[in-house]
């Protein structure tokens, strides 16, 4: 079972992400579930969830788009169902309705396109596809979301009698509008509406000439609205029957409520399903807006990110035009843990966060910013600290919430584990500290937990250094100006460059020279190495950058070249075909033209019949032997090609019996030379150099410097031996 703290969530800003899907969600639902977004924790349903939004994605580019999943929440209304004796008014019936057809809509796309969308077709088959719940709704209500006349025999005579009424009234309220009008006892208004109700305006001096019930007057009182007395037997006619209209409508209403109440639990589905959808869709359009894609999820322990971006900074950069900084970066079997150093501000927690936000983010079933060619895998577990992480509450510093948090990592980690831990081992005294991180590394390694930590501490550098899963890596800096680069370098530990920077930023040097002697000089040294190698390295990749550069353009204008005069050689070739066809033409013509005069003088046909012949064989012949020409030319190009393919394959095959040769040879071991003290020896695959200073049951004590450390024998190789 997959389980990740709210802590990690929060230290990883995914709160944050989960807020930015929301607001692509096209549902009030939908947002609501947005927002509340948390990893899967059934590896079954992270993956079809996955592939649902890789399938949403891909309608984007296919003719066959989904359909829209928009509805308006019905809420209310599955509250009032499950009330008995209660009803639904016929709007929110017809809420109902649009819900059901956007449903059935989904569910008869995906049933046909289940080639397209397998995951979202398998979803849809679980929603129940009906129409009975349209039927029944829209025999009783109309497109514009009222009672149908028809929808009882009763109800269909109180609304004749309605509209009879309304026309006596309104007959009747005209003919005193014209009668009184003419009596000039009206106002230049003639008549307004008081309580729904058609009144006269009547002059306040002639009220008493007009027979009706006086219902209020103007601000003035110099107007008084009198509703007239056949009138108000009408108005109280149409309320008996639009009271009875109401009451036909409730009952009919009830009924129909009643017919849909048995379908509550498969409209609470069609809800949840069109909510779900939504957020699939949001997923994907957040995934757009960053290109993110799916990697391949491996089975084994493998995590590799390529250019992968951290999204929260993408999206904010994007928006203000800046340039985000893509990093590569890998943790398997062989290198499980990644130990981050290098000056402050260039990029190392930006690096942690970014692993651990897309970790989250793929087992909350969201595509991430990385190239296709990323590998990731699921991890059981996912913990960090990250931050200051001062607890106010519980009256913790800083250092003992940090221990409070290592204690948990501790009952936590294993080797379904990935830990994000920032400035490990800060907040007390720095080598007491750095200890106890050391120690807390080597249980982690142990356990066989992936995790990357960032440190500036040098005993954790050099862990990093002779233990053969932990790998060292650095965020590159610009030597000269000092700026970070915001580029991951595996395989080295990197300086702090703190006088370096402190420099930089105008502070005295007899200051930090002064400070340079307060500090043991084999760590200033030890610092200073990493540095210095660090200058070398940014130039050594300078100038291979600038050579892969310039071979790139020689390969470039080789190759251009190399087409100009594949052109050129075609033209003069086809140059002298023309050429030679010309000439033949002439000498035919010219034959021609002397047989002409020869007839002409000589008129006789024999001779010039027979020399025409002549010249019609040597054409023949002529033919003929350029025909086995053109065939001899393209035999010997194809044997020609045939041989430097040949050639090809047998250099490719030299190649290869080489490579397999030389990793004979490498598998060949030397025999081992036995370490004796004093000898200057490494660790495997190590860069450090330190001196033996005893052996004892197997072990040797080595001395490199600033500190000295127990190492089994059968990880040392021997440098040089003492003089």
């Amino acid at each position: 079972m997959i389980k990740i703290s709210p802590k990690t969530l929060q230290d990883l800003e995914f709160p944050t992400v989960a807020l930015q899907v929301s607001e692509y969600c096209n549902t009030d639902k939908g947002k609501e579930k947005a927002i509340h977004i948390v990893p899967f924790t059934e590896k079954e349903l992270l993956l079809e969830a996955l592939e649902m939004v890789n399938e949403y994605k891909s309608s984007f580019l296919q003719d066959a788009r989904i359909p829209n999943h928009g509805y308006d929440s019905i809420d209310n209304e599955l509250k009032l169902l499950g009330i008995e004796n209660t009803f639904l008014e016929a709007n929110h019936l017809k809420k109902i309705v649009s819900l059901n057809l956007t449903v059935n809509e989904l569910l008869h796309f995906f049933s046909k396109k289940v080639e397209l969308y397998p995951i979202l077709a398998q979803f849809s088959r679980e929603i129940t596809f009906t129409t009975d719940i349209i039927r029944s709704i829209e025999v009783i209500i109309d497109k514009f979301g009222e009672v149908k006349n028809s929808a009882s025999p009763a109800l269909q005579n109180i609304r004749r009698s309605i509209l009879s009424v309304q026309g006596q009234l309104n007959g009747s309220f005209g003919r005193d509008l014209n009668r009184y009008s003419a009596a000039g006892v009206l106002d230049e208004i003639r008549e307004t509406v008081v309580d729904n109700r058609r009144v006269l305006a009547v002059k306040a001096m002639y009220r008493r000439k007009v027979k009706g019930s006086i219902l209020g007057s103007s601000k003035t009182g110099s107007i008084v609205y009198i509703e007239p007395e056949a009138t108000r037997n009408y108005n109280n006619e149409l309320s008996n029957l639009l009271y009875e209209e109401r009451e036909e409508v409730i009952r009919i209403l009830k009924k129909l409520t009643n017919e849909i109440r048995p379908y509550q639990e498969i409209l609470v589905s069609f809800q949840e399903y069109l909510s779900d959808i939504d957020i699939i869709a949001a997923k994907t359009k957040y995934a757009e807006s960053m290109d993110g894609l799916l990697p391949k999820i491996s089975e084994n322990r493998d995590l590799h990110l390529k250019d992968a971006y951290h999204p929260l900074l993408l999206l904010n950069n994007k928006e203000k035009g800046n340039t985000t900084y893509p990093q590569t970066i890998g943790l398997n079997e062989d290198s499980r843990i990644i130990v981050i150093s290098g000056p402050n501000a260039g990029g190392k927690s930006i690096t942690l966060k970014t692993v651990g936000l897309l970790q989250v983010m793929l087992q909350s079933g969201m595509l991430v910013p990385v190239h296709e060619y990323s590998r990731m895998c699921l991890f059981d577990t996912i913990i960090s600290d990250i931050g200051d992480n001062q607890s106010i509450e519980n009256h913790l510093s800083t250092y003992s919430y940090r221990l409070k948090n290592m204690n948990y990592f501790l009952r936590k980690c294993n080797n379904r584990t990935l830990f994000l831990i920032d400035e490990f081992g800060t907040g007390s005294d720095p080598e007491l500290g750095g200890a106890l991180a050391e120690a807390f590394l080597e249980v982690f390694y142990k356990r066989e937990a992936f995790g990357i930590i960032t440190t500036h501490y040098a005993n954790l550098k050099m862990l990093a250094n002779e233990l053969p899963a932990i790998t060292n890596a650095n965020m590159l800096f610009d030597t000269k100006s000092l700026k970070p680069l915001f580029k991951l370098h595996l395989g080295e530990a990197g300086s702090s460059f703190t006088f370096e920077v402190a420099q930089k930023n105008g502070i005295p040097y007899s200051l930090i020279n002064k400070a340079k002697k307060k500090v043991e000089r084999g760590k200033i040294r030890f610092d200073k190495s990493i540095a210095d190698l660090q200058k070398e390295r940014s130039k050594l990749v300078k100038t291979r950058t600038k050579l892969d550069t310039e071979a790139s353009k020689a390969g470039s204008e080789k190759e251009r070249l190399e087409k100009i005069n594949d052109r050129v050689q075609k033209k003069l070739e086809s140059y002298q075909e023309l050429y030679d066809a010309n000439q033949r033409l002439i000498y035919l013509g010219t034959k021609v033209k002397g047989l002409s005069e020869t007839y002409f003088k000589t008129k006789k046909k024999k001779p010039v019949i027979d020399e025409f012949m002549k010249v019609l064989e040597i054409e023949n012949v002529k033919m003929k032997q350029q025909t086995a020409k053109q065939r001899k030319a393209e035999k010997t190009k194809q044997e020609k090609a045939q041989k430097e393919v040949e050639q090809k394959v047998e250099v490719i095959r030299q190649e290869k019996k080489k490579q397999k040769e030389a990793e004979k040879a490498k598998a060949v071991e030397k025999p081992k030379p036995i370490l004796k003290v004093n000898d200057r020896v490494r660790m495997q695959d190590g860069k450090a150099i330190g001196v033996i200073d005893s052996i004892e049951k197997g072990k040797a004590t080595i001395d490199y410097g600033m500190f000295t450390t127990n190492v089994s024998i059968d990880l040392l190789e021997l440098v040089q031996r003492k003089k």
